[in-house]
């Protein structure tokens, strides 16, 4: 029984699907997303939201995936393609399936919510 009780309690902690931002960071709403990344993976899903919603963030970090190969030329070209000057963005889904570009901005997006500057987190993710 007691079995019972603590998969209902995991169930009902992981059936949302979402995963929250760290305090301080405010995720692109998922309808900006296309609907390939909408229905990605919460921890993909929510790497493509930080990409929106601080691109500088990304661009100021490389990529260790090998995705230079591809012509990328920092973690946010792992996500966006272009940006337009209208606004609108041309979405690269390399990062649906590579978990080192996740990884990547996941650590990132930590550590803008500790509120460490864009140079400390560069720092950082060479250094690691």
């Amino acid at each position: 029984m007691g079995l019972v009780i603590l998969g209902g309690i995991l169930l009902a902690a992981c059936g949302s699907g979402n995963q929250a931002a760290p305090k301080g960071v405010t995720l692109a709403p998922v309808s900006d997303l296309p609907k390939w990344a909408q229905s990605a993976p919460a921890r993909v899903r929510t790497a493509y939201q930080f990409a929106v919603a601080y691109p500088e963030a990304l661009q100021n970090v490389p990529c260790y995936c090998g995705c230079g190969s591809v012509g990328h030329t920092s973690n946010l070209s792992c996500y966006i393609k272009d940006a337009k000057p209208e606004g609108a963005l041309a979405f690269d889904d390399h990062a649906l399936g590579c978990s080192i570009c996740v990884d990547i901005a996941q650590d990132v997006m930590r550590m803008a919510g500790e509120g460490r500057s864009g140079a400390d987190i560069r720092a950082e993710i060479v250094a690691a």
